[in-house]
């Protein structure tokens, strides 16, 4: 076991270290990068001064071992437009990102699980082949349109549920104001539900096929052939021996879940005017921000590699059959 988590750690650093130089890289997309940091009028002893105090003229190479060091340091850089440290403003977005990721992540799932054994267990009959044909609506929905049609419907003609706006719960709770972060969960619930659901569907579809699929392969298995030979009830049979196999893939793609639920949040914080890291990512990118768009990337990719491992051994865990060696 601990050869396994060694291992992992070792392929996540190399993933890590991938993922900054492609951030680091950014930057020298457009060229000299030098232009970025300087007014439009600045003159050219101007530029080559800008550029020398900020290492441009160096050998790459140089360059992105000193961007190495400053994020061991948890320096990603300042602001081309708020002049703020670029980390500060992706970690004040943050916890509005992670309570819409994990809230759309927890729609996915708790939906898929009852609708994908059910699909299983009522195999070939209409009610499997609307399930079904459901599904594949949801996985071929682009989100953006999803977001917008709700909005449209649900929010302005219908008026059911506000279309903009936040109670930060989570940055509350981690700033010790307990009781206000407790007393904010039934408004925040309201202003999470339309874009949870956004981008929630596309995962709940395919969360769905998935464990339909799983439980399918599992039913035919020769120990739920016995258990039902033995006269146990089909509830028992579902929930206590076919269901924990039947979760294992499911447990495989949390991990890729929650990168897949953070790509999303760009276009639904935007079109939700949700105040997270999506939408500080994309008037970022508008803006020619770079040094923000590094950090939120770096930081993103963090926390999926961090995930990932979890994953991995909780995985390992589940099914002790997998080869540690």
């Amino acid at each position: 076991m601990g050869k396994f988590i060694i291992r992992r750690i070792l392929q996540s650093f190399i993933v890590i270290v991938g993922v900054t130089l492609l951030a680091f890289l950014t930057i020298h997309l457009s060229g000299d990068p030098t232009y970025l940091f300087v007014s439009e009028r600045a003159s050219e002893q101007e530029i080559i001064e800008t550029r020398a105090k900020l290492g441009f003229d160096r050998p790459l190479h140089e360059q992105y071992l000193t961007f190495l060091a400053r994020l061991a340091q948890g320096d990603f850089g300042t602001s081309l437009r708020s002049r703020k440290p670029a980390i500060e403003l992706v970690m004040e977005r943050l916890p509005a990102t992670l309570e819409l990721t994990f809230s759309a992540m927890l729609f996915s799932l708790v939906l898929a699980l009852p609708i994908g054994i059910i699909s299983a267990i009522k195999r070939g009959t209409p009610l499997d082949g609307g399930i079904m044909l459901i599904a594949m609506f949801g996985q071929s929905m682009p989100s953006f349109w999803l977001g917008i049609m709700l909005l449209l419907f649900v929010g302005l003609q219908l008026r059911w549920l506000p279309i903009s706006g936040h109670e930060p719960v989570l940055s509350l709770a981690l700033e010790g104001n307990l009781i206000g972060a407790i007393s904010a969960i039934p408004e925040a619930i309201r202003f999470l539900i339309l874009p949870s659901i956004t981008i929630g569907v596309f995962s709940l579809s395919r969360n769905a096929r998935l464990i339909r699929s799983s439980m399918l392969e599992v039913l035919n298995q020769d120990y739920i052939v016995t258990a039902r030979s033995k006269g146990l009830h089909q509830r028992n049979v579902i929930l206590k021996h076919a269901l924990k196999n039947a979760m294992l893939p499911v447990v495989t793609l949390l991990g890729l879940e929650f990168g897949f639920l953070l790509s999303g949040v760009v276009v639904t914080e935007t079109v939700f005017s949700w105040p997270g890291v999506g939408r500080l990512v994309y008037n970022a990118i508008t803006g020619r921000d770079i040094p923000v768009v590094q950090a939120a990337v770096v930081t993103f990719s963090f926390m999926f590699v961090l995930l990932n491992l979890l994953v991995d051994i909780l995985y390992v865990q589940l099914d002790p059959r997998i080869r540690l060696n």
